[in-house]
């Protein structure tokens, strides 16, 4: 199992939520209002000076599913080039 974390800003968020719920990713965790430096998008740390945040969009899949995950980041990424998108994914282990 695998945990897909999805990196972007606040301003997209009505967007990227939509375009996962579509492809029928219905069940995720988001993390709103981060803050942080990116090497394509700059700073986005909520101050006058480097304005904005981001959300984290957090989707647990068995691992086969990665691969439709990352066609929907690379199908947002061209509609959106200079968004600065950032996708990841790590090992997940449940524990109870």
């Amino acid at each position: 199992m695998k945990m897909f974390a999805f990196v972007y800003a606040d301003y997209f968020d009505k967007r990227i939520t939509n375009a996962f719920k579509q492809a029928d990713y219905k069940e995720y965790t988001k993390v709103h209002g981060t803050t942080g430096v990116g090497q394509e998008s700059g700073a986005k740390l909520g101050t006058s000076s480097a304005p904005g945040r981001n959300n984290i969009l957090y989707i647990a899949v068995p691992d086969e599913e990665i691969p439709n995950l990352f066609e929907i980041v690379r199908k947002l990424r061209s509609e959106f080039p200079d968004a600065g998108f950032r996708a990841f994914t790590y090992q997940l282990e449940e524990c109870i």
